[in-house]
C-alpha cells in the first residue's frame, strides 16, 4: 500500500493542476495587481513549480518513486496488480530529477488521480483529506 500520506496526495494533485493551467506570460509590464488574470500566467516569480518540486524532493526515496508509479498506472502503464512492480522499476530509475521528471508531464493531477482510483482509493477521500 501507498505510504504517501492522502492529505499529501490531494496537495500535490492540486497544486499539479494549478501549475498544467499556467498560461504564457503575456504581459510583463504591469504588475499582476493591475492584471487579475496574471495568477493564470506562468511567470518567473510563480512559486507554484517551486512549491512542487519542494514537496516532491522531501519525500523519501521509496515516496517518490511510489508517486511516479501512481502517475505510470494513470497513464494506464501498468496494471494494478503490478504496481509493486512499478514501484520497483521507478526506485531502480530514480535520480535526483524525480520532480523534474513529473513535473514536465502534461496532466499529471488527472494521471495521479486515475492512478489512485484505479488502485481503489476513493479520491473523495483525498479530497476531504485536504479539508
Amino acid at each position: 500500500m501507498l505510504s504517501i500520506p492522502l492529505s499529501t496526495l490531494g496537495w500535490i494533485i492540486v497544486k499539479a493542476r494549478e501549475f498544467d493551467v499556467k498560461d504564457v506570460d503575456t504581459d510583463d509590464e504591469h504588475e499582476d495587481t493591475e492584471n487579475p488574470l496574471g495568477v493564470l500566467e506562468d511567470r518567473a516569480d510563480d512559486p507554484t513549480e517551486e512549491e512542487l518540486t519542494s514537496w516532491i524532493n522531501d519525500m523519501t526515496n521509496r515516496q517518490q518513486a511510489e508517486l511516479v508509479a501512481l502517475f505510470w498506472l494513470g497513464r494506464d502503464d501498468g496494471d494494478t496488480a503490478d504496481f509493486a512492480e512499478l514501484v520497483e522499476q521507478a526506485l531502480r530509475e530514480q535520480s535526483k530529477g524525480t520532480a523534474r521528471y513529473l513535473l514536465g508531464s502534461p496532466l499529471l493531477g488527472d494521471y495521479l488521480e486515475e492512478g489512485l482510483e484505479r488502485m481503489g482509493i476513493d479520491t473523495s477521500e483525498v479530497e476531504s483529506a485536504l479539508g
